[in-house]
């Protein structure tokens, strides 16, 4: 049997992505393969929204050239796959730099990945990054594994055109699942075993997918249907923007227990005159205003974002209400970065950019906030009795690891029958990048 490694690069909705590859691929005679040296393919699914997100592809196609050398001498074959939005958003170009790679395949176009292997497997170099007519969901074989918990993609694509992001170009207009196949997906899931779900979109809260009624179902409205599915215990959603969070959104926050009471909803700036060059469609005080409405709705809820420090024009000032908004609204976590030219983009050809040592050093104090928010965030949890669902072994022998209703990752000492169950911890001490924690009743 042929050998597959996977790399996957950035979002969740890669990971999402990599799994149907993966599953695809399996019915075409490939296994995972435990190193890139153990495998008869490699797939990069790449991910656009990070910095210097193509030289990186480079940089690792380059370390692939020797081993396809390798095999090739050794009387064997290696087929080099780029998927994602890089791949979209470079296309031919990848290979005409690169004669390690013989597929490239964009994430619309991902269900066709077997027959474009076969096609290089006979000596071709196919590239497909069209939008084809169909839905890819619509040709991907039935899910083959389940974790404890699951990413189910319902929405991809955007139509905000922010002016930074590359996302309406590599992914596509909005697109939103029948609501009927979201749930059929759900259903095979958690029969499968999982008892998370996390529901993945580009722009996933502005879901509206066809009912079968003939009507369209938002986010709210799925949310509540999948909840009511026994076996499912917990549910999340990500990434959202702050103009689509509606009232009924809202409110099944408040009154949907397996709704979990951790929200990302990424802000980018506090400064409303950067916002409007970003195109972001609202204002910094209807942000505060949105989250002052969820924690009426959930008291308990815990906030991440996202943070561009740096855009072009972006002033003193600026900075110091980005500043402002985190200080204010108060984060348990967040993702901050330094602007960087998507190329395409119009923020990309603005004759105002930031001198990189200032981007430098607004990062520097703005992750410094950030982490004392969470730093003090996760501190107030020691000693606090919190529910873990238990989703996998940790680290260390006799130990399982999970998540908190507030997408904190907790490890303790507990039997392998807890996993894919719900417990109770203590929390006693915060690590690094965890949180430590003993059963319940073992802490009596």
């Amino acid at each position: 049997m042929k050998k597959l490694f996977v790399k996957t690069y950035g979002c969740q909705m890669n990971v999402y992505d990599s799994d149907r590859m993966t599953e695809a691929l399996e019915l075409s005679g490939y296994a995972p393969a435990a190193s890139p040296a153990d495998a008869d393919m490699i797939l990069l699914n790449t991910c656009h929204i990070r910095e210097k997100a193509a030289e990186k592809l480079f940089s690792d196609l380059g370390r692939l050239a020797p081993l396809k050398a390798r095999k090739r001498r050794d009387g064997g074959k290696l087929v080099v796959a780029v998927a994602g939005c890089v791949a979209q958003a470079e296309g031919a170009e990848i290979l005409r730099r690169a004669k390690t790679v013989d597929v490239v395949v964009g994430p619309q176009s991902y269900h066709r990945l077997p027959a474009l292997v076969e096609a290089a497997e006979n000596g071709e170099r196919p590239v497909e990054t069209e939008f084809p007519a169909e839905s890819k969901f619509d040709q991907l074989p039935e899910r083959g594994r389940a974790g404890v918990s699951a990413f189910l993609s319902i929405q991809e694509g955007c139509d905000k055109f922010c002016t930074f992001c590359v996302v309406p170009y590599t992914r596509g207009a909005e697109f939103s699942r029948p609501a009927q196949a979201v749930l059929d997906e759900a259903r095979d899931l958690i029969a499968r075993g999982a008892r998370e779900l996390t529901l993945l979109g580009q722009n996933v809260n502005a879901y509206h997918g066809a009912a079968a009624d003939g009507g369209v179902w938002r986010l709210g409205r799925l949310i509540r249907a999948l909840a009511a599915m026994p076996g499912l215990l917990r549910l999340r959603y990500t990434t959202s923007h702050p103009a689509d969070m509606d009232d009924a959104l809202i409110a099944v926050h408040g009154d949907e227990p397996k709704l979990m009471p951790f929200l990302h909803l990424p802000v980018q700036s506090g400064s409303d005159r950067v916002l409007q060059a970003m195109n972001r469609r609202h204002r910094a005080d209807d942000y505060r205003r949105t989250i002052d409405r969820l924690r009426v709705a959930r008291p308990d809820i815990a906030l991440s974002s996202d943070f561009i420090v740096g855009f072009p024009g972006e002033s003193d000032d600026d900075f110091a209400a980005t500043l402002a908004l985190v200080r204010g609204v108060g984060f348990a976590q967040a993702f901050s970065f330094k602007y960087s030219p998507r190329p395409g983009t119009p923020a990309a050809v603005r004759d105002d950019q930031v001198p990189e040592p200032v981007k430098v050093e607004r990062l520097a104090v703005l992750q410094a906030l950030l982490n004392e928010q969470q730093a003090r965030f996760n501190g107030g949890f020691v000693g606090r009795s919190v529910d873990v669902l238990f989703e996998k072994r940790g680290r260390h022998p006799g130990q399982l690891a999970g998540r908190s209703p507030w997408l904190q990752a907790i490890h303790a000492a507990a039997p392998d029958a807890r996993l894919g169950s719900v417990a109770t911890v203590r929390v006693a001490t915060v690590e690094p990048n965890s949180l430590a924690a003993v059963l319940a009743e073992e802490a009596a």
